[in-house]
Parts: structure tokens; sequence; C-alpha cells
């Protein structure tokens, strides 16, 4: 069963010359934009095998030499799958480590417990599973008095300087530009010491570690002593890491993105594959570096890029705008500026639909959707209980308005994401319910209402909810989706909750996709045979849920596939975006126009979910509440078309097709 479909997701064919040159002249001409010597490999895999090989290249050198080689790592989630590669070899291999010398990058202070601390997490990965020697494995430590930090800290760099300094650092890089917890601000002076760690960064580590009640700080090695190595590799897998990787390799140093001082190191490399390097100048606008391998989406993207910097509609595109943005090539292919802006033009005003799910008895030659059948059955899979009025809100009522059998399954209960003011507001309710309408004074409901309100009165960051308020938090949001779907006009038995049960530890930190999360969703499938899906696209989302969710549904198509199901056979799968991110226009492959009316319908149902308004736990680092994101993302999209010069809307959803592999 494969269980990583999303990984695989490739919204544009990229040319291996764009990424792989052949030579040292190549290289050059295509990494002009790029401050730091960048491999980008295909996918994380062939990625960590490669710099397995360099590491392990290194270790042995050292082992001939008699001496040690001294690395510095970390253990974020990027760097899981080289150590998982390094353990591999070592186990199966017989590659030895025991010449290495290990120093921790940061350890998070206060700690209470050795356990909930990141060299247990790097002793799990990695130096407990090969043969690195016990007294070879330095830490900071994060118990000790904090009047005695900074002698510590300065005890921790004369045991690097011990050992002749650092051989290698392995690292990752946090969503603020991050790099071993020396957060914005930190200087390129900076040796090991004491940090606050934000809360960008202190969100992103919970969810990366599963500890809940993560400290405030971290004794952090310095910049300065990163900077010292002799060699740095920096990971970073998946689109969500694409912005701040562009930004540390072809933006200017600043203190404000730390890793950007990577810039100045003389032997530093940054791997990534190809779904982290896509904003990268010769990955997102290879034509500003080489010679390009037209197709149909680079043109588009090419086009777009160019009536946003020159400020014009595609249609007065002239051939001197080609030429002087180093587009000539274009012109070369079609002709003119003429032939080529028709082209584009068209090929965006076929993405244009106000029928998503396919106009009866209408010429679909140029619809993104086909006419028939008609009506269709329509599963909406939502990873949380309020996704598909915030992602596809104005679509989906749409597609009930315009007759089709439209099912929402709902992936999650969605219950940590519940405050506990809501619980007791709800409690008091309930209470005050059996008091007022039980003669008999329920004594289950009135002992189960002071025990939770003992509890939450007592209970201190990190704690878990016990399974009855997480019951309790799990049927106010189920109560939110059945009124919403209402509100849409969905009859409540095609509201579906599945309750995956990867979603249900009661921490921020979930178990991995299973099979009896797939068979849940293929039960659902065998049972509609829809003739379209939607699914969550924005892999992005900070907490992780969307994508494991999307690898559930891509899996369960992959099953059904494999085994034949002929529904699939007429079935469309559609991706979505909305709460973290948007499609780029050149990837859009059907827009739905909204206007004003259903931009307010749109908002209505998503207020529906009360407990997801100010008090949602997890909004990320966007101040927005999910209803303006949504809001400010489909105008955006809808003043992107009219800027370009085509129908001028109120708003947009955007689509782009899921094509099983």
């Amino acid at each position: 069963m494969r269980t990583n479909l999303s990984s695989q997701i490739s919204l544009n064919r990229v040319s291996t010359k764009y990424y792989k040159p052949e030579n040292m002249i190549d290289r050059s001409v295509l990494t002009r934009f790029e401050k730091v010597p960048t491999n980008i490999y295909e996918t994380m895999e062939e990625g960590a095998k490669a710099i397995a090989d360099e590491i392990i290249r290194k270790v042995q050198e050292r082992q001939r030499e008699g001496k040690f080689c001294t690395i510095a790592a970390g253990t974020g989630v990027s760097l899981r799958l080289l150590y998982a590669e390094l353990v591999r070899r070592h186990k199966e291999e017989g590659v030895s480590f025991r010449n290495v010398v290990l120093f921790n990058l940061f350890e998070y202070y206060p700690l209470s417990e050795a356990k909930n601390g990141s060299m247990n997490q790097l002793n799990e990965l990695f130096a407990k599973q090969v043969d690195i020697d016990a007294q070879n494995i330095f830490t900071m430590d994060g118990s000790i008095a904090q009047d005695a930090v900074i002698e510590h800290c300065s005890l921790y760099e004369q045991r690097i300087n011990t050992f002749g300094g650092l051989d290698m650092v392995l690292m990752g890089i946090g969503r603020e530009g991050n790099i071993a917890m020396n957060e914005p601000g930190s200087t390129a002076a900076t040796s090991t010491r004491l940090i606050l760690i934000d809360a960008t960064s202190r969100a992103e580590a919970i969810h990366n570690t599963g500890i809940d009640n993560l400290p405030p700080c971290s004794i952090t090695m310095g910049v300065k002593t990163i900077m010292s190595a002799r060699k740095v590799y920096l990971l970073a897998w998946g689109e969500e890491k694409a912005d701040i990787i562009k930004k540390a390799v072809e933006d200017k140093i600043s203190d404000a993105l730390p890793a950007s001082y990577l810039q100045m190191h003389q032997n530093a490399s940054v791997c990534i594959d190809l779904t982290a390097a896509a904003h990268l100048t010769r990955i997102q606008r290879p034509w500003l570096v080489t010679n390009c391998d037209w197709n149909d989406k680079l043109i588009r993207s090419a086009i777009v890029w160019l009536c946003q910097l020159i400020n014009k509609p595609i249609l007065k595109l002239t051939n001197k705008d080609y030429n002087e943005h180093g587009l000539s090539e274009l012109l070369a292919l079609y002709g003119s500026a003429y032939n080529v802006n028709i082209k584009i033009f068209n090929d965006l005003q076929h993405t244009i639909t106000g029928w998503p799910g396919g106009k009866p008895n209408a010429d679909d030659t140029y619809r993104p959707e086909r006419a028939k059948p008609f009506p269709k059955r329509v599963v909406v899979f939502s990873p949380h209980p309020d996704d598909d009025v915030i992602s596809m809100g104005g679509t989906l009522r749409r597609l009930v308005k315009q007759g089709h059998e439209v099912h929402v399954a709902y992936e999650t209960s969605g219950n940590i994401a519940v405050g506990d003011e809501e619980v007791v507001r709800f409690m008091h309710f309930i209470n005050g319910f059996n008091q007022l309408f039980d003669g008999n004074q329920n004594e289950t409901i009135r002992n189960k209402y002071a025990e939770i309100k003992q509890f939450l009165s007592q209970k201190k960051e990190g704690d878990m909810d016990t399974r009855d308020i997480l019951t309790i938090k799990g049927l106010i949001r189920r109560g939110e989706a059945r009124t919403a779907s209402t509100y849409n006009q969905i009859p409540l038995e095609r509201v579906h909750f599945l309750d995956l049960p990867f979603y249900e530890t009661g921490r921020i930190e979930k178990n991995p996709i299973s099979e009896a999360d797939v068979e849940i969703v293929m039960d659902l499938l065998r049972k509609v045979k829809p003739h379209q899906i939607y699914v969550a696209g924005d892999l992005a989302d900070p907490h992780g849920t969307h994508r494991v969710c999307t690898d559930a549904v891509f899996a369960a198509i992959d099953e059904e596939k494999k085994a034949g199901a002929e529904w699939l056979n007429d079935c469309r799968i559609w991706m979505y975006r909305g709460a973290w991110a948007e499609w780029e226009i050149e990837n859009i492959e059907m827009a739905v126009p909204l206007s004003p009316e259903e931009l307010r319908a749109k908002r209505n149902s998503i207020l529906k979910h009360q407990s997801q308004m100010e008090s949602a736990p997890f909004l990320g680092n966007d101040e927005r509440l999910f209803w303006q994101r949504s809001e400010d993302r489909n105008r955006g999209t809808a003043n992107l078309y009219n800027d370009l010069g085509l129908a001028c809307y109120e708003a947009m959803e955007a689509f782009v097709e899921y094509k099983p592999l």
C-alpha cells in the first residue's frame, strides 16, 4: 500500500537540465542567482542517499588517517531520512561510525525530563542506532541552573575546539529561516548561548517533536560556531520549504534570515528536492538563466510573470516586451507576440467555469469538467470539519444548487483544535438543561460536569485532555459541521464523519497513516462510487494533518485502481487550497467564479464553525482569521485574472486536477 503519494505530486514537468547540469559551465549559468551551492534531487530519498555517501566518505577518510570525525547535528524533520539511511548502511552494510564525535546543535531549556530533549531524539534517530562511542556524544545540559548557563556554553565551545573544530554540520531550516534554533535577529558573531524560541519556531518544534509542553528556550550552537565548520549541509524537503529556501539562497544576507549567513561559508551545501526547489529562479523562471524546453504550463507561467512585471494585460503584450525580458524564444516559436498572447489568453479563459460539476447539454470541449454524467455523485474530503467551506465553500454550494449528489467526508474529529472555554460553555448548557428539564437531576451528568470542571481548573499548559473532554470537543466540531452542511443544503445522511484513527492521539503529534485509515476512506468510496472527488492540496499546513489526510485518499484511490474498480474510469479528482496557500495561476485548471452574494454565503458557512474563530488554537503565523484568509485569497485570484485582461469577478476558487499515478 502506497501511503506517501502526495510527495510525488508534480504540477510542472521540470526538465532535468535545470537541476542536473551536465558540466560546470552549464551549472554556473543556471545558478547565477544562487549564492550558496545548491544541489537539487528528484526525491528526498535520492537526496538522503547522496548526502549519506558524502558523510560516510568523510568518516572513512578520517578513519584511514587515524582521526576523529567531528559532526554537529540537529533533529529537524528534514534530517530523519538521512539518519535512517546512515543507520541502514551501518546495520546492512557494516559501515562504522566508531571514530565519530557527535555534538548536539541545540537543547531545550529548562528541561525537566531528558526524554523531552532534542538529545533524546538524536539518540533515537541516529546516535544509539550506530556504533558511536557514548563518551564521544556531547550535548548541552537543559537542566542546569540559569546562573550556570553562560559558563556551560563556554565549556561546550571549548570541547568543540579540543577536538579540532567541526568537520561538518547537519541541519535543517525553520519556516522563518532559523538554523539550529538561531532565531531571526541572531548575528554572525554569536556562539553557543541561551535563546528564546519565537512563536513560529515553537509551533513548528511542537509539531515535529510531539512534545506539547515544550520549554520556552533553548541552548543553541551559535552562527559563528556553525560557520567555523569545515563543511555545512542544510537539508530541506517539500513545498512548505520552497519560499524560505529561495530567500536563504538568492536574497541578500540578513540577520532576519539566519540561514542566509551560509552565503558567506566557503564549503556550504544546500540539499533539497524538486518541490523545495520550486521557487528557485532556475526552476520557477528558467528563461531568465537558460534556453528553455517550452511546454504549455511554462509558457503560461512566463506570460503571467511578464504581465505582472510590466503591469500589462496579456493581449497588450508586444514583441518588444518579449525581447526586453528574455522571452524572445517564444517569438521564434510562435512567430509573434500576438500568437502567444491569444494562445495563453484562451488557455486561461478555458479554466473559468460556473459549472464545476460540468454543464449539462453543453459542448464541453474546452470546459474543465465534462458534461456527462449528470447529475454527478461528488465526494468532498475535508481534513478538518471546516476545510470544506474554507477552501471551496462557494463551489460546494454551486454543486448542490446545480443538482449534484454532494457528500462531505470529514476525515478527522478536529478535537484538539477546540479551546477549553468551548467545553466549559457547552458543559454549562448541559448542566443547566439537566437542572431545568430532568426532574430527577441526572447524577451522571452532574458528576461528569463536576469532574470536567475540576480537571480544567487544574490543567496546565501541555497537559493532555481526558478522553471525555476530547469526545466533547469532537462533538462540538461535529455539531458545527452539521450546521454548516445544513446551511449549504447538504442532507445530513450525506455528511460522513470518518474519524481517521491516525489523528486520535489527543496530542499535536499524530500517528503515521495506517491501513486502517485507508480502509475507512475506501469503504466510503466504494459505497458512493463518485464521479468527482475533491481533496485538500495545501500540503504545507503547519500541523501536517492535510498531507496525511490527502495521502489516505490517494492511497485508497491507488488501491481501488489496482483492484480494477470500474467507478474510477469515470471519476475526476480535484485538489483545492484555501486556508494556507493558493494555487499559482500557471497551475490552475479550474477556476470557479463567485458573485458577491456567493462570497457572503461562503463566509456565513465558515462562521458556523464558531469554535474556530478568534479562539482557534492553530491559526499559524497568519493573524487573519480563516474566513478573512479565504476571502483575501479568493479575491486575489479573481483580481489576477482581471489584471491579465480576463473577466472581472468578485472572487474565484481554484482547483488543480490530480491524475492517479
